[in-house]
């Protein structure tokens, strides 16, 4: 299996050779050397990197075999907030994912219409900011298609993701802009390796944005926006890491 070696690859992996075994991406956020390392330099290249990329290739698919034995968990490991135990205890029967902001056509879609949306799947590889990596099979529709069938205005620039999981007392969140949403491998995933969805992935509905880092990769999706900047997002990074820790908003690998 080939692989370009990235240079942020390359120092998530080793400063994570030297801190030791970490047990979550919030370990990474609260050690200040480990950012410093991570992050040095990236701003300045961050516009050269989206400029000579393509936005629009596909990250590489795998093949069944070459599904990892394990896929661990990252970020939250369950909610455990009273409404979302209460939809876990209900198996989401009354969870509707919004869809809102600048479209024409606001949405409220059961999980049972959600599954109803011609699909895709794909295995695809998951890189952690940690420095571990694993391969797993996902399937659901493509953002796209949810966006269209809302209605996108031509105003819309980026689209925000509120998680049903909390941070310092808020719901997660994270964005990204209308090339990444309209990629044919973003997709609102509800089934992981050939089964339903469980809690510590994501029950049940996550982001799969496969051309960027973990943590953008938002879990226990709740509710989507349209927005025009990201100005009024949280401090106006755009993600909960981004504005917490300074991790980098746009995370392409």
């Amino acid at each position: 299996m080939s692989r370009i070696i990235t240079r942020r690859a390359l120092i998530t992996s080793a400063a994570v050779g030297g801190a030791g075994l970490l047990a979550g991406c919030d370990k990474v956020a609260n050690d200040p050397n480990f950012r410093k390392i991570l992050f040095s330099g990236e701003k300045m290249n961050l516009g050269l990197q989206r400029a000579l990329s393509n936005r629009h290739a596909l990250a590489p698919e795998f093949r069944p075999d070459q599904m990892s034995p394990r896929f661990r968990t990252n970020g939250t490991r369950n909610p455990n907030t009273p409404d979302y135990t209460a939809m876990l205890a209900a198996r989401f029967a009354h969870w509707r994912l919004q869809v809102g902001g600048l479209v024409t056509r606001p949405l409220s879609l059961s999980l049972a219409q959600i599954r109803a949306i011609p699909a895709r799947t794909q295995i695809t590889r998951h890189d952690c900011v940690e420095g571990w990596s694993a391969i797993g099979k996902w399937h659901g529709p493509m953002l796209g298609t949810i966006l269209k069938a809302a209605g996108l205005r031509s105003d819309a620039r980026y689209i925000v993701f509120t998680c049903a999981d909390l941070f310092r007392g808020r719901n997660y969140y994270e964005s990204i802009d209308v090339i990444d949403a309209f990629h044919p491998q973003t997709i609102l995933a509800w089934a992981m390796n050939d089964a339903v969805l469980d809690v510590g992935h994501g029950a049940p509905l996550r982001l799969r944005v496969e051309r960027q880092l973990g943590y953008k990769h938002a879990k226990y999706v709740m509710r989507i926006d349209a927005v025009a900047s990201l100005a009024g997002i949280g401090k106006g990074k755009g993600g909960y890491w981004e504005d917490a820790v300074d991790y980098d908003w746009y995370a392409g690998i």
